[in-house]
């Protein structure tokens, strides 16, 4: 039997659900992950930046650093600013290297009971948490969007990737 925190890492940089988040982001230049879907909110760049906003705020509150919660449901999108400053591939890195991090956290199961403080939306009282608690948070939350990106590749006829990936 494997441990809580081996599945938990497994879900955020393996196959445990659904493809590996290397494979679903693998392959896509950039004019690709910028290409909007008519009817859909976000580009697969859209979504990926927004992964990669969350993960990081949520390894701040695992590390113990006083984070805000996002003020507005805009927050956690990028700017044009924002965009036009990082390319595809930087951002397609910065998010496995969050997923990397938060997988090697989640491998430590002497840290999973670990509690903390965690905020929650404006106006709301901090939520108690443990590690496990964010972990799974996390790879629930990374899991979602990472669906999103595949419905994007697949409505683009970009999917599979290059590397594999589930064609169901």
């Amino acid at each position: 039997m494997t441990s809580p925190g081996s599945e938990i890492a497994e879900a955020l940089v393996g196959e445990s659900a659904h493809a590996a988040p290397a494979k679903i982001v693998d392959g896509l230049s950039d004019e690709l992950a910028h290409r909007r879907v008519s009817g859909a909110p976000h580009t697969i760049y859209e979504e990926l930046w927004h992964l990669a906003f969350w993960q990081q705020i949520m390894l701040d509150w695992m590390s113990g650093i006083e984070t805000p919660y996002p003020a507005s449901v805009d927050d956690p999108f990028p700017t044009e600013a924002q965009t036009a400053g990082e390319s595809w591939d930087e951002l397609r890195e910065r998010f496995l290297s969050g997923a990397s991090e938060a997988a090697s956290i989640a491998s430590d199961s002497s840290r999973l009971t670990k509690p903390l403080q965690r905020p929650f939306r404006p106006g709301q009282p901090a939520r108690p948490m443990n590690l496990q608690d964010e972990l799974i948070s996390l790879a629930a939350h990374n899991a979602y969007h990472l669906g999103r990106i595949v419905l994007l590749r697949q409505v683009l006829g970009s999917w599979p990737p290059p590397s594999g990936g589930y064609t169901w």
